[in-house]
């Protein structure tokens, strides 16, 4: 690479005056209109695919009386759907990868920006909104949802638009000894959920699922289609926990499958703070980094009222999967957390694929068969951000914690359990470099339904809560989860990219990765074609001039 040999930070002088100026969607004459921008765009595609795209099933324009079900069908976060926000000119749902390859030819040729959307979780909705380009269009991925699950072979070849719950159902088809370690929530579409490293109740286990991929097929900046071999490590590297939508357009990944047993353990024990809750709490940040691998135990933390008269508590709901039976499960309890008081009762022994419904929140005896319909569960306003715990928060700061969140209408945090097989991976394996020494991942969630009317009542809430949480989390960085989108986080602004405001963020999503990440950007999309409010920035001109010298 032309500039190997050079580190990024000393080019810090060059970089603080200097930008990225995209040329790949930007236009300097008048705007065309949107028919205009239709048509073109149409014969384009077709001009540029092996088969024509069918504009009444596959291609929605405002005018359409199917586009806004569509834009909103797996948007999860409500804010973004406000009449405020910005919508695209149209959406195209491709039906072929040879129609994803058209898109980009066809956007980088007419200057339209782009989005790429698989299951619509992106926390900031960049996946289907955009706040500093327009026109722009979307790429819904949701039709590209074929999976080949090899047993034999254990892998699987799964297209971008699939759900990680139907994932999880066809490897069950095939085998009740098999699995994959990624998301809890089923309705994630595995296209971005694995760009970001995909963490779930088998990662102490095996890692994420971004660990368990072998190889992928992606759309690169000039519309061709690569494998593994044809596009490198380094992109390869980058792909698997990078973030998504700054390298390319994920077309399939193929994921390792692994062992699980055909008898899993599962559990929820619920503490109020009348029930000794923050001891216990407390007790579990020291043991849940070190339990047992096999054993997955996060911590729901919400408020719910007391049962006196305008009067809150807090309530932390231990909520587990562990791969064995009952009976080893209560060993490994009373040997390393009996101050949760886990009785044979409160375990429920199943089937890898139901500890799936369960842990997603499914009504008990739900079938497994509800994951084929890829719907979510959540759909709410609401802002989120998360942190990386390093040590123990002591119980003085835990009871201030519980004071603010009885002040919110609709709090919530996730305290995600880390140790066993994820601090046995390099923190440079894969661009997620949060890893050895971390003890647990917080998500913070604030939730609302009365849309816009007062959301910045509950945002400053958020961010206050967070800046009290600063104390006791990772410091320089402060780390952060790049799925856990979080644009307070810092935003390129406008058009431009400069590297200095991006490592803000960069480097809290990524820590040292940020680097290569921008290296392997600058290589494989130097125009900046595949951009957001938070993508990987390309260095500039004049620093790679700089470093070829």
């Amino acid at each position: 690479m032309a500039f190997s040999g050079i580190s990024i930070f000393s080019l810090l002088l060059l970089l603080l005056s200097s930008s990225t100026t995209p040329t790949a969607s930007i236009s300097t004459s008048k705007s065309p209109t949107s028919n205009f921008i239709q048509e073109k765009f149409i014969q384009c595609f077709n001009a540029n695919s092996e088969l024509a795209i069918p504009l009444s099933t596959a291609f929605f324009t405002r005018n359409n009386s199917s586009f806004f079900s569509v834009l909103q069908s797996t948007a999860q976060n409500l804010r973004y759907l406000v009449p405020s926000m910005p919508k695209p000119q149209f959406i195209i749902t491709p039906l072929y990868e040879s129609h994803v390859q058209a898109a980009v030819i066809c956007s980088k040729e007419l200057g339209i920006h782009l989005r790429v959307r698989s299951g619509g979780h992106d926390y900031e909705g960049l996946s289907y909104v955009s706040t500093f380009e327009s026109p722009f269009i979307i790429v819904d991925l949701s039709r590209l949802r074929s999976i080949k699950v090899d047993i034999e072979d254990n892998s699987a070849w799964v297209q971008a638009g699939a759900t990680i719950g139907e994932v999880y159902y066809r490897i069950a088809e095939k085998s009740k000894t098999h699995g994959f370690p990624a998301g809890l929530c089923t309705s994630l579409g595995i296209g971005g959920h694995i760009t970001g490293g995909a963490y779930g109740s088998m990662m102490r286990k095996y890692g994420l699922g971004a660990d368990n991929v072998i190889d992928a097929r992606i759309v690169d900046v000039t519309g061709r289609v690569l494998d593994r071999a044809s596009m490198g490590e380094d992109l390869f590297w980058a792909i698997r926990g990078g973030g998504g939508a700054s390298f390319g357009i994920i077309l399939r990944w193929k994921i390792k499958l692994v062992p699980v047993p055909a008898t899993v353990t599962v559990f929820t024990v619920t503490k109020s703070l009348e029930q000794d809750a923050t001891k216990i709490l407390y007790r579990w940040q020291k043991v849940a980094d070190k339990l047992d691998e096999d054993l997955f135990i996060r911590v729901i933390i919400q408020a719910a009222n007391s049962g006196k008269k305008d009067e809150k508590t807090v309530t932390t709901s231990y909520n587990a999967l562990f791969l064995g039976n009952a009976e080893r499960l209560l060993q490994v309890m009373e040997q390393s957390f009996p101050e949760l008081g886990l009785t044979r009762k409160d375990c429920i022994e199943t089937s890898w694929i139901k500890s799936v419904l369960y842990i997603a929140g499914y009504p008990s005896n739900t079938p497994p068969e509800i994951l084929l319909q890829g719907k979510s569960l959540f759909k709410n306003y609401f802002k989120a951000k998360s942190d990386f715990v390093k040590k123990a928060i002591p119980e003085t700061a835990l009871a201030g914690l519980w004071k603010r969140l009885v002040e919110e209408d609709s709090p919530l945090m996730i305290w995600n359990p880390y140790g066993g097989m994820m601090g046995k991976i390099s923190e440079s394996e894969i661009p997620f470099p949060h890893r050895k020494g971390t003890k647990f991942k917080i998500q913070y969630v604030t939730l609302w339904q009365d849309g816009d009317k007062n959301a910045s009542k509950h945002i400053d809430w958020i961010r206050r809560l967070y800046s009290y949480m600063a104390p006791y989390v990772s410091k320089f960085p402060r780390g952060a989860y790049v799925n856990y989108r979080d644009l307070d986080l810092g935003m390129n602004k406008n058009i431009s990219t400069t590297f200095i405001e991006a490592s803000g963020w960069g480097a809290r999503y990524f820590k040292n990765n940020f680097n290569r990440l921008v290296k392997v950007k600058t290589k494989v999309d130097p125009g900046n074609f595949f951009r957001h409010e938070q993508s990987i920035p390309p260095l500039p001109v004049e620093a790679r001039f700089l470093g070829n010298n």
